[in-house]
């Protein structure tokens, strides 16, 4: 497998360097310090087509292929993780989900929202009590008069309160089903938004349902398929977690070298010693290592084999070289890295939010270990 990016590919990676650069990177300390995207930035982020990046061009779209999408995600990432993890939950849960799954009329009633960023996208998958243990969802779905009556709660909704149009997983009478719940429906509150040590510019929202009722037209796929295409949609997301993880390695990397050689101890550049180079060495090659491994997934996926088990690889391994590197680069910035004065304090938080999300570190490991021993003829399943 040849992982030389081609001409039009080194063309899309530098289009999208530019752009955040410009028009996000600046804005990356008051996101942070305010908790929220800026109106300006998501403007911005609609006349790029970030939010139609997985829409063909036929529904007015980027169509843009999975490996433009990861280097898209790689290098808002860079920017912000903040906002490289909202559009990866609106592209790679809802958007893709809708593609793949929507009946034309679901696709013709909300795509073009979806496309135009004036809806975005929120996944509610997870309850307090089903977290890793989808099949302890509580969240209900009863038949009532011809209609789905929904009644119950979702914790750690993503985007909850950015969010037009919510893809809600509950219990039906034939199994999980997945439905597209608008935000004016009645009964659906968006409650409290949680306060987190990074990705602060993420909003993770409780929302609620009472008595929300809504049309059989607004159920995606069958009764009982709604794992299946939660499985489907997190195969993807967890991909881009491990894009994001490539982004977020490269900035601690950049600030790491920029630092050591602006930095003078003993009357020299710290970057003459031979600690600070072995700190910059052992992350550019972790750092090298998951863009090989994000580039060969995303090429799998795009040629539509099997990638599941690659995905999970790609996110156990990006979100801890994200974490690992960003901590090298605190320590070759010293006591500054501790300082909310340099941006690799924020990168070492927000880095560290990517082994919780989309199926934590441990769960990785566990689907990784399944499917090697199911290949053995050995089911680990609990």
């Amino acid at each position: 497998m040849n992982f030389t990016l081609s001409e039009e590919h080194l063309l899309v990676k530098r289009m999208f360097a530019g752009f955040c650069s410009r028009e996000i990177r600046p804005h990356g300390e008051e996101i942070d310090r305010s908790e929220e995207l800026l109106p300006k930035v998501l403007r911005k982020c609609t006349g790029q087509g970030f939010w139609a990046a997985l829409i063909p061009a036929d529904y007015g779209g980027a169509g843009m292929d999975i490996l433009s999408y990861m280097l898209m995600l790689e290098e808002i990432a860079r920017a912000d993780l903040s906002t490289a993890l909202t559009v990866n939950i609106h592209n790679s849960l809802v958007v893709k989900s809708l593609m793949d799954h929507g009946t034309p009329e679901q696709q013709e009633r909300f795509i073009e929202m979806l496309a135009s960023g004036e809806s975005l996208g929120a996944f509610a998958l997870s309850e307090p009590a089903a977290g890793s243990d989808v099949a302890a969802m509580r969240l209900g779905a009863t038949s009532v008069d011809g209609r789905y009556c929904l009644q119950g709660s979702k914790s750690w909704v993503s985007n909850g309160a950015l969010a037009g149009l919510f893809l809600v997983f509950a219990r039906a009478e034939k199994g999980i089903t997945a439905f597209l719940v608008e935000r004016e429906t009645p009964g659906l509150q968006v409650g409290y938004r949680e306060k987190t040590l990074g990705l602060r510019g993420l909003s993770i929202n409780t929302v609620y349902f009472d008595e929300c009722t809504i049309p059989p037209e607004n159920r995606l796929g069958e009764e009982g398929q709604g794992l299946r295409i939660a499985l489907q949609a997190l195969s993807l997301s967890r991909l881009g977690v491990a894009a994001l993880g490539l982004g977020g390695a490269e900035r601690a990397l950049e600030e790491g070298v920029r630092f050591s050689i602006e930095h003078i101890q003993f009357g020299v550049p710290i970057a003459k010693k031979q600690t600070i180079q072995n700190y910059v060495a052992d992350a550019q090659a972790v750092t090298e290592a998951l863009r090989c491994l994000v580039t060969q997934t995303a090429m799998l996926a795009e040629a539509g084999q099997p990638y599941s088990q690659e995905a999970s690889i790609a996110k156990l391994f990006g979100s801890r070289v994200a974490y690992d590197v960003t901590d090298l680069m605190v320590q070759v910035h010293g006591g500054y890295g501790y300082m909310k004065d340099y941006a690799i304090e924020r990168y070492y938080r927000d880095c560290r939010a990517l082994e919780l999300i989309e199926g934590t570190t441990q769960v990785q490991q566990f689907l990784i270990a399944r499917d090697i021993y199911h290949r053995e003829g050995l089911d680990i399943s609990i």
